[in-house]
């Protein structure tokens, strides 16, 4: 393969017209009316769309936290397209959208599949306009009611008291093509109902579901749905709760290698978003005209993943060959600027579980500096940066994500959508020179930016980022990125313009502290957020902070960690290592690395005539959190 082949990058999905999924309807998006903002007011919502429909309370609350974690989410669509608590589809009420500059149109259109239109179904039950289910929280309610009743009595033909006698009306419930994938729904459903969830609501709401340890829900029932079985062509490398099939990518798409005996440590993860549809990620990824793949692909409603590159070869997908060299990449079905849509809870909980086995599989640690996003990656060059992908975008809630891979040594951190409670006061103090960690509580995190497609328009809404300003007032400008601005204006709000934003989850050292504003070292620049009381972020007292070594001036920085060039044997060209030279990382800052710093190496695969070889350098690299993205400089320059 040749050498151009091995620097391919992600290509957005969207960019070659195959993308069918659903975007967001302007028409309803925000005109969503919940049922009131008091507590109790959406259980007192859910029990009267229960009792009118013959619904056992737990079962339609059961249903809707499994759905929606309990969210109207305004109004909005999720990713799969579903609307309200109870996520009832509708895939063609969306509009093509232009989603990022350069990139190409959405297709906004769903199939006719009667799964992806349970709202029209719902609605038409109640005798209620579609649209009032997407934005009235109790239409909504009726509508889901209204179908488990339909189901029920389908299955049983009679609506019994006991939760655990509706069971396969729940299965049903999930639009779920085979068994495995309606059965974990169901049991997920099932595990709500007996142990009993709290949450507050993004709205202030407090919502309950006592636990019912004695419910025994009657799984005979799912055979009566006749769903086909779950079958895999391969033995796909997933976890046993994932519903999991190996469809191999082009093989032009990804290179042959034997990771990680050969030496090639995966050190990171990298969460994607396709910018399409599930089955049109699979079909770019097939066609070897895209020059792209990833090693996965999740379905947006969590019901189904498609390995396609084998862990042990490299997927080109980050855009950065040196990180695909290290890098796992899972694409997710969704959109990262469509802030109306949002991500269901099935979907982060199906790529949790598959990152999970993935770390622990392959020793990757589970915190920020690797697991990461498309947009944590820098391009191998600077003339790259202008063009690099920013997904999953401003909307992935990497703090409920992080949680659910239970990331604190494997215990129930704070912050778990499960057990979210009320937070209140000042978090730890924090002091020039130290650690902290980006943490803004998404739910209350709500953020403006601008999408230009091709017009303008701005919406504000819970974001996982923070704005980050050159002096520490509100109306400072924002940081200059130079790799994106070289003439050192300023940052602007764009959704596509990462240079002057952090995101939750990164570690920063403190620069400076005034009032509610926190600097910190932000690439090669003093950089504010506003943090009153430190509620945006949080000690990071375990984390390895670098500097300049003593003698030095500035320290290089760099995206890749390649050997030098003499370090390469005959007949074989050497990558080059090339300098971020607008970057600086001068004596008087400093940054965190990742716990362990990494090896200089590169990648040559196996041809008939040679077999597959790594070139190992001399020379070791600290992975630093530098800016919005990751980056490398030399341990020789560092302390």
């Amino acid at each position: 393969m040749t050498r151009r082949h091995r620097r391919h990058g992600h290509r957005s999905v969207a960019a070659a017209g195959v993308a069918v999924a659903l975007i967001w309807g302007c028409a309803t998006a925000g005109n969503a009316r919940p049922s009131d903002a008091s507590p109790g007011a959406f259980e007192r919502a859910a029990e009267q769309a229960a009792a009118e429909f013959g619904v056992p309370k737990e079962v339609l609350l059961g249903v809707s936290y499994e759905s929606s974690w309990w969210e109207a989410n305004d109004g909005r669509p999720s990713t799969k397209g579903g609307y309200g608590p109870m996520h009832l589809t509708d895939t063609t009420s969306g509009s093509t959208y232009d989603h990022r500059p350069g990139e190409g149109p959405v297709d906004a259109t769903g199939t006719d599949d009667p799964s992806e239109h349970t709202l029209e179904t719902a609605a038409a039950m109640i005798g209620v306009a579609p649209p009032a289910l997407q934005r009235d929280e109790l239409q909504n309610l009726r509508g889901g009611a209204a179908l488990l009743a339909s189901y029920q009595r389908q299955i049983t033909r009679r609506m019994p008291s006991d939760p655990g006698s509706w069971y396969g009306a729940v299965a049903h419930y999930s639009q779920a093509a085979d068994t495995a994938a309606a059965e974990r729904f169901a049991d997920g459903v099932f595990e709500v109902i007996r142990s009993g969830r709290q949450k507050v609501r993004k709205d202030g709401q407090k919502v309950s579901l006592a636990q019912s340890p004695s419910v025994r829900p009657t799984r005979s029932q799912l055979a009566s749905l006749g769903l086909r079985a779950s079958t895999s062509a391969a033995a796909p490398e997933c976890p046993s709760e994932l519903t999991c099939r190996f469809v191999p990518a082009a093989a032009s798409n990804y290179q042959v290698s034997t990771r990680d005996s050969n030496g090639m440590d995966v050190n990171f993860i990298v969460i994607h978003d396709l910018e399409g549809s599930y089955d049109g990620g699979i079909s770019w990824f097939q066609d070897p005209a895209s020059g792209v793949s990833a090693h996965y692909v999740m379905k947006a409603d969590g019901s189904a993943a498609t390995q396609m590159v084998a862990t042990k070869d490299i997927a080109f997908h980050a855009g950065n060959y040196w990180t695909n060299l290290h890098g796992i990449g899972i694409e997710m079905e969704g959109y990262a600027a469509q802030g109306p849509t949002w991500f269901t809870p099935a979907q982060y909980k199906a790529t949790a579980a598959l990152v999970a086995y993935l770390a622990k599989r392959f020793d990757v640690p589970l915190d920020r500096k690797h697991i990461i996003g498309h947009g944590n990656v820098l391009p191998p060059r600077p003339s790259r940066a202008p063009d690099a992908h920013w997904d999953p975008g401003p909307y992935w809630d990497w703090e409920s994500f992080m949680a659910l891979l239970d990331a604190d040594q494997r215990t129930q951190p704070r912050n778990h959508p499960e057990r979210e409670a009320e937070k209140g006061g000042a978090r730890a103090d924090i002091g020039v020179g130290q650690a902290v960690a980006i943490a803004p509580e998404f739910g209350k995190n709500a953020q403006t930016v601008t999408v230009c497609a091709p017009t303008c328009r701005s919406q504000t809404q819970p974001s996982n980022f923070l704005y980050v300003r050159t002096e520490p007032r509100a109306d400072a400008p924002l940081v200059s990125d130079l790799a994106l601005r070289p003439d050192g204006s300023a940052g602007s709000r764009r959704i596509d313009d990462w240079g002057s934003t952090v995101v939750w989850g990164q570690e920063f050292v403190v620069a400076d502290i005034r009032g509610d504003w926190t600097a910190i070292w932000f690439g090669g620049q003093k950089g504010w957020i506003h943090n009153p009381a430190g509620v945006n972020t949080r000690p990071a007292p375990d984390s390895r902070i670098v500097r300049p070594a003593s003698g030095t001036t500035s320290v290089g920085v760099y995206t890749t960690a390649y050997p030098r060039a003499g370090e390469y044997p005959q007949g074989l060209p050497p990558s080059a290592q090339t300098r971020f030279t607008m970057y600086k990382f001068p004596q008087g800052q400093a940054y965190v690395a990742a716990r362990a710093s990494v090896g200089s190496d590169d990648f040559f695969p196996a041809t008939p005539s040679r077999p597959e070889v790594t070139v190992t350098g001399d020379q070791t690299y600290d992975v630093i959190q530098y800016n919005r993205r990751l980056a490398t400089v030399n341990t020789a320059e560092t302390d």
